[in-house]
């Protein structure tokens, strides 16, 4: 067999593989050998050239998004989610196959991988052949993957049917393999793609909510609301006392601005309370200096949850705009109440004085701030279980639900 280059004429390529043959074909990332995905004979005739295990199973190459409800079953939206943000490019996506998939393919398996790889000439050929590519990497198993037609042919000249020469591959690593079969959601290859970038994509598609306005105002109960609609409840404030006692750069942070309000790596929570409640200028460098830890462990706490399969998260925050936080927000909310019944419920809450309590309202923001800030007003001046069902109307009125 004399092992074609192919360089411009796509459809001579298509053809070959449409009639069960064997075509190397270039990606981002490495040369795959492609063969008719849906063709048992040809992919039994990957598994040889190769020396491939049957045990392992195979990815399809496709050439769109849609392809994901052609050949998997019990999609979840995150696999859109994915596919939108990162196809093409180097993310191979595992869900159930349908019968349509042939056993082969799957190993005998319930699933199968699809990718839809970044490459002109690759994406041209996986639209004329009009069926999805077998498609491991293109060298013997156990050598390294090839990154241009050339090291193709070193391992395969005579065995194949063709290469179709695309040039160098740019990156040059292999595509990250990600399942989302079942929740929590597994890396089942590291590649191209990090795992924190895949999972910022998916929180990217969770539907997040933001919850603002000042101490006493009644975040604590639309949270609650939002968390038993199914929502992963996210309080700033509370994570913000969480690190001041267990993140030591953000200890060593506050020490080395406010030093009489840390005491051998403890912060005194009062003290520091005492020196930013009565000096705005000391309040806004608190909250500059304390920001950023608190934004990293909420994107953290997102990322874990979209792992797990989430669709709905909410975060409560006083500085959720001064922050960056409502960038992460679909809809943002001012929570708001009448200033006597806020003060009542700070000194009920912390056990200060009516004085306290004053000076922390008078260091925030008014209302003004947060009505024009956010997207929508909760007026919390009745029962607590009347605010509770004013909230769940508005959310369910606003879709925010998972």
């Amino acid at each position: 067999m004399k092992t074609e280059r192919i360089i411009t004429d796509i459809q001579r390529a298509a053809e070959l593989l449409q009639n069960g043959g064997l075509v190397a074909v270039p990606t981002e990332t490495v040369y795959g050998l492609a063969g008719n995905g849906l063709d048992s004979s040809a992919v039994e005739k990957i598994y040889e050239v190769k020396g491939r295990p049957a045990v392992k199973p195979l990815s399809l190459m496709v050439p769109d998004e849609g392809a994901i409800e052609r050949y998997c079953q019990k999609v979840p939206p995150q696999a859109h989610t994915l596919a939108r943000r990162f196809w093409p490019g180097p993310l191979t996506i595992v869900l159930e196959a349908k019968d349509i998939v042939p056993d082969i393919v799957r190993a005998g398996g319930s699933t199968v991988g699809l990718r839809c790889p970044d490459h002109p000439m690759t994406l041209a050929l996986l639209k004329a052949a009009a069926v999805p590519f077998a498609a491991p990497s293109a060298n013997p198993s156990g050598a390294p993957s090839p990154k241009n037609a050339d090291e193709v042919l070193r391992y395969f000249d005579g065995q194949i049917e063709a290469v179709c020469d695309g040039g160098p591959c740019g990156i040059g690593t292999e595509s990250t393999l990600i399942s989302l079969v079942s929740a929590p959601y597994r890396i089942l290859r590291r590649g191209a793609l990090g795992e924190d970038e895949i999972a910022d994509a998916l929180v990217e598609g969770m539907t997040v909510v933001g919850l603002t306005g000042g101490s006493g105002s009644g975040k604590t109960t639309a949270l609650r609301v939002l968390g038993d609609m199914g929502a992963l409840r996210l309080d700033a404030d509370a994570i913000y006392h969480e690190l001041l006692a267990t993140d030591r750069d953000m200890i060593a942070a506050i020490a080395a601005r406010f030093p009489s309000a840390v005491s051998g790596g403890t912060v005194d929570r009062a003290a520091l309370g005492r020196i930013v409640f009565a000096d705005a200028s000391a309040l806004a460098e608190l909250n500059a200096l304390t920001h950023r830890f608190v934004v990293e462990e909420i994107r953290r706490r997102l990322r874990a949850h979209a792992m797990n399969g989430g669709t709905l998260a909410a975060i409560d925050a006083v500085e959720l705009h001064a922050s960056g936080l409502d960038g992460l927000c679909a809809r943002t909310y001012a929570v708001l109440a009448p200033r006597e019944q806020r003060i009542r419920r700070i000194m009920a809450r912390d056990g200060i004085s009516e004085e306290a309590a004053v000076r922390r309202l008078n260091a925030q923001k008014g209302d003004d701030y947060y009505i024009n800030t956010c997207d929508s007003a909760l007026l919390n001046d009745g029962s607590a279980a009347a605010f509770a069902a004013l909230c769940r109307e508005k959310f369910l009125e606003d879709h925010m639900y998972g």
